[in-house]
C-alpha cells in the first residue's frame, strides 16, 4: 500500500496576508468503503476532513452515522455535505451530529468551510436531486455565514457545469449551472466538488481553483494546504481495492 501523487500540486498564490496553516483532505464518493475512507484518512493525518458527498449509496442512518464516528477517531474536524447517492434524511442526521455546511458554514483557525449537498435534477432520477435555484439559494446562505473567515472553501457535491470536471464519457457536460454562477460571482478560495466519478482533477473558473476528488472508495482524494498560498494535489491510495 502506498500514495502516488497524481499530479504536482496547483497553487493559488495569493497577494493578502494568509494566518491559516492548515491540511485539509478532501473526500467524496465514498459509497460505502468506509474502510477505504478510514485508510486515507489515517495516511494523511490530516486537520480536517471534508466529505463532498456520496458518503453512501442508500446506506441506512445507522451505517452513515457509524461512520463518521469512526472517521472523527482519526480526525476530530469533519464537515459534510450529502450527495446524490445519499438520502435526504443524512443532512438531518450530519446536521445533528454537528457535521453538516449543506447551506451553512462552519470556520476552523480561520478557514471557512460552506456547501451544498445533492445534484441538480436529472434523467436519472438519483434519490436525492434539487432545482438550480436551490443549490444556488444555499450556496448563497452557507457564504454567508463564513464572510469574516480568511480563506473560504466551497463544498458542492456536483461539479460546476462546462469545466474539465463534469464531463461524462459520452463527453457531455452534466455539473451544475448554479455552482458554476456562484463561482463565477463569488471567487471561493477553492472549491470541492465529486459526483462525476470521470472527472477527477481540477480546473479554473475565472481563476478559481476548482478539485474534483474522485471516487475515495477507488483510494482517490485530495489535499489541501493553506498558508501563504493555497494548493491542492489529487492523491490516490493504493492497495484500496
Amino acid at each position: 500500500m502506498y500514495v502516488t501523487d497524481d499530479e504536482p500540486p496547483v497553487a493559488n498564490v495569493l497577494n493578502r496576508s494568509r494566518t491559516s496553516k492548515m491540511k485539509i483532505l478532501a473526500l467524496t464518493d465514498i459509497h460505502g468503503r468506509y474502510d477505504a475512507a478510514s485508510r486515507i484518512i489515517t495516511s494523511e493525518s490530516p486537520d480536517v476532513v471534508v466529505i463532498g458527498g456520496d458518503l453512501t449509496t442508500l446506506g441506512t442512518m445507522k451505517e452513515a452515522a457509524d461512520a463518521l464516528t469512526i472517521f472523527s477517531k482519526h480526525c476530530r474536524n469533519i464537515v459534510c455535505v450529502a450527495g446524490n447517492m445519499d438520502l435526504p434524511e443524512h443532512d438531518d442526521m450530519f446536521f445533528r451530529m454537528g457535521y453538516s455546511i449543506n447551506g451553512r458554514g462552519r470556520t476552523i483557525d480561520g478557514v471557512g468551510f460552506f456547501g451544498v449537498s445533492a445534484a441538480p435534477y436529472s434523467t436519472l432520477k438519483t434519490p436525492y436531486e434539487i432545482s438550480e435555484e436551490r443549490i444556488l439559494a444555499l450556496a448563497r446562505s452557507g457564504h454567508a455565514d463564513v464572510a469574516g473567515a480568511e480563506v473560504k472553501i466551497f463544498v458542492p457535491h456536483a461539479p460546476p457545469y462546462g469545466s474539465r470536471l463534469d464531463i461524462i464519457h459520452s463527453g457531455i457536460h452534466v455539473g451544475s449551472t448554479a455552482v458554476r454562477e456562484f463561482i463565477e460571482d463569488h471567487k471561493p478560495d477553492m472549491t470541492v466538488c465529486g459526483h462525476i466519478h470521470e472527472g477527477r482533477g481540477t480546473d479554473e473558473i475565472d481563476g478559481a481553483r476548482v478539485v474534483n476528488c474522485g471516487q475515495a472508495s477507488l483510494g482517490h482524494y485530495a489535499i489541501i494546504l493553506t498558508g501563504t498560498e493555497i494548493t491542492v494535489e489529487n492523491k490516490t491510495l493504493k492497495g484500496v481495492l
